[in-house]
């Protein structure tokens, strides 16, 4: 059993560098955003599924933890491991590997949204039981301790 759903091929372009030769802010979410898009795809509730529904998943939240450097030329690949979800919701953790080295983590929730009608809706069942087949593989993994606790503040 992995970590999640994992998303290989996840290359460092040299537009994510800053002036320190390493990835940005913003580009480390971009890498957790593409693996995410892969995990949609995978359960149905991607580009595809809007363009012949009107209804998306839309991020509502989210949280980055930057854990390593990254520089130029890595490759990365990622565990997206879906925590939970109900019938309007999922939520998502995310961890970025370079080699061996977590170097990211992101927590995400979703909310399925009918564009149509402008607000939040049920998935579908066929798409709810795809979600929930995946969210039942990796009921056994290990959910990291930071799940759920957002940014904490210094201690004294």
């Amino acid at each position: 059993m992995t970590a999640g759903f994992r998303v290989d091929g996840l290359a460092v372009r040299e537009e994510w560098l800053d002036y320190n030769g390493h990835v940005t802010d913003s580009a480390y979410a971009v890498i957790c955003a593409a693996a995410n898009e892969a995990f949609l795809e995978h359960v149905g509730v991607s580009a595809d599924y809007q363009a012949c529904t009107g209804c998306t998943t839309y991020t509502v939240e989210s949280h980055l933890r930057y854990l390593e450097e990254v520089g130029r030329g890595a490759v990365l690949h990622a565990d997206v491991l879906p925590v939970d979800a109900d019938a309007k919701r999922l939520r998502l953790h995310t961890t970025v590997w370079d080699g061996g080295k977590a170097v990211l983590t992101g927590e995400y929730l979703f909310l399925h949204v009918d564009q149509n009608e402008g607000r939040v809706t049920p998935f579908p069942d066929d798409r709810a039981a795809a979600i929930a087949v995946e969210v039942a593989r990796y009921a056994d993994v290990e959910r990291p301790a930071h799940l759920g606790r957002g940014v904490g503040a210094p201690r004294a």
